[in-house]
């Protein structure tokens, strides 16, 4: 089976001049190599395609695969991380992780909280502010929390992100409509324990692998798992299993979330209590990262003893058994 590989190389967009933080999603050669890597001891041939116009390139020339594995982000406009899943939907070329449709959905913060309220898992309550004028119509009882809503990597979030009355809000609410161009999403601020839990499989057959919590140092941030706490999170943030109880309660809110929502073979829901120690859905990252050493998920597996070779190979065994392929052969 040939397997193509699709992807945003952070250090392509670095060189053309894109800002880091445009460019903090996109994956590294560390990343490329691991997957590629893991791949090949499965015993499958690869093929490193690239970015979306890679991808047309290679399509255009008459070149096809079995199947993408897809981790690529995307660039411009709140479908970006749907572009590739889209232009392979055309070419009926199956890829790994979800689907085109459910990428657009989850990548709008706003939209992602009214599908799974509508399931009935529990999130806080939010807003949704377009532009200017539509900050006065905000009517939630502070403190509120505020974010990009389609941001990731903790792009747009700081310790600004908290604001405690009208003025904070209406000043961080401009200065995020400025500088991302993109509605901002305005939630209940959630005070109490912050998690990540890992899940790979699809429908019925999704698991969690672990529950994570993100203790964040309050003296970056104010404690606030911000773009600056990610970056540099050997310094400020600290990862701790958790078991029982809150894990399972943790575990129950993100399957939901997971299955509401429709994502398929691998990836993280974020969940976070409130003060009295509800756990309410956060977000969700379909396309969570993977690089073996940085990324969270990635993480939570070392910690729960599954070897990235392993994460890979669940990940793959749910896209085989949707396309009604046999499962991989792990040889590790």
């Amino acid at each position: 089976m040939l397997i193509g590989m699709t992807y945003d190389l952070k250090d392509d967009y670095l060189a053309a001049g894109y800002p880091l933080e445009a460019v903090a999603e996109f994956d590294s050669l560390i990343t490329i190599d691991a997957i590629d890597d893991s791949l090949r001891l499965l015993g499958y041939e690869t093929i490193r395609i690239g970015n979306i116009k890679a991808l047309v390139a290679f399509l255009a020339q008459g070149n096809r695969c079995d199947l993408v594995f897809n981790i690529a982000e995307g660039l411009h406009g709140l479908c970006r991380e749907a572009q590739i899943p889209a232009l392979l939907d055309a070419y009926e070329i199956p890829y790994v992780f979800s689907d085109s449709h459910i990428l657009a959905v989850t990548l709008h913060k706003g939209m992602t909280k009214a599908v799974v309220r509508e399931q009935g898992v529990p999130t806080a309550d939010y807003f949704v502010i377009h532009d200017e004028e539509e900050i006065e119509r905000v009517d939630l009882p502070f403190p509120l929390f505020l974010k990009p809503v389609g941001g990731g990597t903790g792009m747009g979030i700081s310790a600004n992100s908290i604001v405690r009355d009208k003025i904070a809000l209406s000043y961080v609410a401009k200065l995020l409509l400025a500088e991302f161009r993109q509605p901002v999403l305005v939630e209940t601020y959630l005070d109490g324990r912050e998690f990540t839990v890992g899940i790979t499989g699809t429908r019925e057959g999704a698991r969690a692998i672990g529950v994570m919590e993100i203790v964040v140092d309050p003296s970056c941030d104010l404690g606030v798992y911000s773009y600056k706490t990610k970056q540099e999170y050997l310094d400020f943030a600290k990862y701790h299993l958790v078991g029982g109880e809150v894990a399972l309660e943790c575990e129950k809110v993100a399957l939901s979330a997971w299955n509401a929502l429709g994502c398929r073979d691998g990836g993280r829901i974020d969940v976070k209590m409130d003060s009295l120690g509800r756990v309410n859905f956060l977000e969700v990252n379909p396309l969570a990262g993977l690089n073996p050493v940085d990324s969270d998920l990635p993480i939570l597996c070392r910690k729960a003893g599954i070897s990235y070779h392993e994460l890979i190979t669940r990940i793959m065994d749910s896209a085989l058994l949707r396309m009604g392929k046999a499962r991989s052969r792990c040889i590790s």
